[in-house]
């Protein structure tokens, strides 16, 4: 679990982390360097649900190693399947972070949402629907080792 007190946003408490693979924690289907590594020590403290369309088919083997659950989806209808996960979970409790148009309102029914401008962009709605946009997956998981960090962006 995951705590700290953001002044204007309240007590942030979370114990779940949902990620989009592609374009978010992989470039052209491979896992982006660095990122394993920051999941492992996520893991320590944070259930981690990874939930792909799997656009290249290679979600299970770039995350076969890492202590994380992966949730495959159909790819018709992920805007719907995606929310439908995360409402799943115990709302008030997860982080979510994605950078396509198909993870719209899985951060939109997350406490605390994170959209990644990454090499392989973003989708312009995400920016009114993340509660932080960061330039690259290094930034936002970091956001979550270092929970201080998040002080300077979201209090009021």
């Amino acid at each position: 679990m995951i705590e700290t007190d953001i002044p204007g946003f309240g007590l942030l408490t979370v114990s779940t982390l949902a990620l989009d693979f592609n374009g978010t924690l992989a470039v052209d289907g491979r896992l982006i360097p660095g990122v394993g590594e920051r999941i492992e020590k996520l893991a320590a403290s944070l259930r981690i649900h990874v939930i792909t369309g799997d656009t290249y088919g290679s979600a299970q083997r770039e995350l076969s190693a890492l202590a994380c659950q992966i949730e495959t989806l159909p790819r018709a209808g992920q805007v719907e399947a995606k929310r439908a996960f995360l409402t799943s979970l115990p709302h008030d409790a997860v982080v979510a972070i994605g950078n396509g148009r198909n993870d719209l309102y899985m951060l939109r029914a997350a406490r605390l949402s994170i959209a990644v401008l990454g090499s392989e962009g973003m989708a312009g709605e995400l920016f009114s629907a993340a509660d932080i946009v960061v330039p690259h997956i290094h930034t936002a998981l970091d956001l979550l080792l270092f929970p201080e960090r998040l002080l300077a962006t979201l209090r009021a």
